[in-house]
């Protein structure tokens, strides 16, 4: 079965190049949203098993809140893209990691597929290099 991923960006142009890439690679993009309430909207609709989440949406700064809240209320895998990962140094529990932006296709397809291997339980012999994994 296809992935479900969602993606949690308010940049319109970053949000519609990652969803090509995603798609490109065979995922399936549920929804593109731009807010934490829609995000917790979407996620209630539809079964998610990864959400791509920035700090900065366009309802503020709300995205590490939120990506905590949808890994450890929800269920859903979570993995941070952002340009500044700096505000992530300490971690968020029940979340994978952090991937900086910009990133290129390769890093994000590395970064998602070692996400969805641990979500599943597989074997994992590394992590992507570009990926800065949480506690």
């Amino acid at each position: 079965m296809t992935a479900r991923i969602l993606i949690i960006e308010d940049e319109a142009l970053v949000a519609m190049e990652l969803r090509f890439v995603l798609e490109d690679l065979g995922y399936a993009v549920v929804a593109t949203v731009a807010d934490a309430r829609t995000a917790r909207a979407a996620v209630a609709e539809a079964e998610i098993d990864l959400a791509l989440v920035d700090i900065h949406l366009s309802d503020g700064p709300t995205g590490i809140e939120l990506g905590r809240q949808l890994a450890q209320e929800m269920g859903v895998t979570v993995l941070y893209m952002t340009a500044n990962p700096g505000m992530l140094r300490q971690g968020v529990a029940g979340t994978i990691g952090v991937l900086s932006k910009p990133a290129d296709e390769p890093a994000v397809q590395k970064a998602v597929e070692y996400a969805l291997r641990r979500r599943k339980g597989q074997p994992i012999e590394y992590a992507p290099p570009e990926l800065q994994l949480f506690g």
